[in-house]
This record gives structure tokens, sequence and C-alpha cells, in this order.
């Protein structure tokens, strides 16, 4: 089975050379990272926020939850939003809907991390790279961070 999934991997995420470009960043750059703000992350274990967020604290990532109506996810303190945040993070990685996903990258971008990563389902957002790229910042969207941990990092650990 993990065969066929490595295949759909490869021949999807290095399908163009735009692809193939973005996986290679993407390897490096989950290489390099420690600390991952997670937007939206579900208390609830069986939501697809939770499931991520614990595989990568698992993967020996520090998770900062960041969820109003929480007070620990995953064992951490969760923060009512971005701007409450303390310090700095590598990433800011976003379970959002589609319409909430602006003002995010807005308190995103006053935390200046290396990369705002929109999981599958945050929508595409045209115009939104350009805007990022102006801060210095990498976006990544429609990728799912475990996913690709999976297939880039994990096997080689």
């Amino acid at each position: 089975m993990q065969t066929s999934f490595n295949s759909w991997y490869d021949r999807k995420m290095y399908a163009t050379p735009e692809l193939a470009e973005e996986t290679r960043w993407v390897e490096q750059f989950l290489n390099g990272i420690h600390k991952i703000a997670v937007v939206g992350v579900s208390r609830k274990t069986t939501k697809d926020s939770y499931y991520v967020a614990r595989y990568l604290q698992r993967a020996g990532y520090q998770i900062i939850p960041v969820n109003p109506t929480a007070d620990k996810i995953l064992g951490e303190p969760a923060h009512a939003d971005l701007r409450s945040i303390k310090g700095s993070v590598d990433v800011v990685n976003m379970f959002l809907r589609p319409d909430h996903v602006a003002e995010a990258v807005d308190q995103a971008l006053e935390l200046n991390p290396r990369c705002i990563w929109l999981q599958l389902g945050t929508g595409s957002h045209a115009g939104l790279e350009d805007r990022i790229s102006q801060y210095g910042i990498r976006l990544i969207q429609n990728r799912c961070m475990k996913v690709d941990h999976q297939f880039l990092i994990r096997d080689r650990n």
C-alpha cells in the first residue's frame, strides 16, 4: 500500500516544474523549522486539525495551538488569536474556512514567520502570495503539512 501512496505523491507533487520546485523547498523547510502556530486546531480528537497537530508534535515540532474556545490543546496552552502569541514562530499553519483566511493572514504577518501555510480546505487565494512575499514570507497553499512530512521527511528518520 505504501508504494502506491508514494507513487501518487510523486506523480502529484512533482507533476510540473513549479510543483517540483515547491516540493523541494517544502522538504528543506520542514527540516529546518521548530515552532508551528496551528490556527483553528480543534479540541476534538476526531478532527483533521487535531490529528495533524498531534502528528507534528510527535514528529518533534513545538506546537502553539490557536483556538479562542480552548484553554489547552495537546498539553499546550491555547491562544485566542495569533496576536496573543509572544515570541516568534517559524510557520503559521491554518485550518480555517476560506472567508477567515485574510484576517488570520493579517495577524500572521505581524509575527513575521518564515512561512504561512494554508492547509487543504482553506481555498485558493489569488493575489495573496504577492502580498505575503512583499514581507519576505513564503506562502504554501492547498498542501497538508502532515502529508508532506510523511513523504518527504519521516521515512529518512
